[in-house]
């Protein structure tokens, strides 16, 4: 399944909008951090199951948006969700946010590390993570090497 988009859908509602009726530019995260989340359960990595063992985090240490057209209340919006990089304890991972018809909305990208939720220091992704987010990996957006940094 490497290359290949995780597609995840929403509804604009009326309270992702703000005053000019469009999406409030914040609320792209959620939407990104809720295909984030389909994702990583499709993956067998749910996060509410991490979360509740406290074994593992993967909190976000990095989220970059561009807004490319207006999403506005009630559009039918496709999110393809791409792992771009994978490093030892971090991996990133892109949204193109499309409407109906196709046009590009936005993207965003957002860079996780593994922490240990005790103490918050860094640690590798588990093997069991790291082999499903390898078979995922955009071979076209392959950063440097794993074990370079985190």
């Amino acid at each position: 399944m490497a290359n290949q988009a995780y597609e995840f859908r929403f509804r604009v509602s009326l309270h992702d909008t703000d005053a000019g009726g469009v999406l409030f530019f914040a609320h792209l995260f959620r939407h990104a951090h809720d295909a984030y989340e389909a994702w990583m359960t499709e993956l067998g990595f749910p996060l509410d199951e991490m979360i509740r063992d406290g074994h593992l985090a993967l909190p976000l240490v990095h989220a970059e948006a561009d807004y490319k057209r207006p999403l506005r209340h009630g559009d039918l919006i496709r999110v393809e969700l791409r792992l771009d990089e994978l490093r030892a304890s971090s991996f990133s991972v892109g949204y193109r946010f499309m409407t109906t018809e196709g046009a590009l909305a936005a993207t965003a990208r957002t860079i996780h590390v593994a922490i240990r939720p005790g103490d918050s220091a860094s640690r590798s992704l588990p093997d069991a993570l790291a082999a499903a987010l390898r078979s995922r990996l955009n071979s076209t957006a392959q950063g440097p090497p794993a074990q370079r940094r985190p």
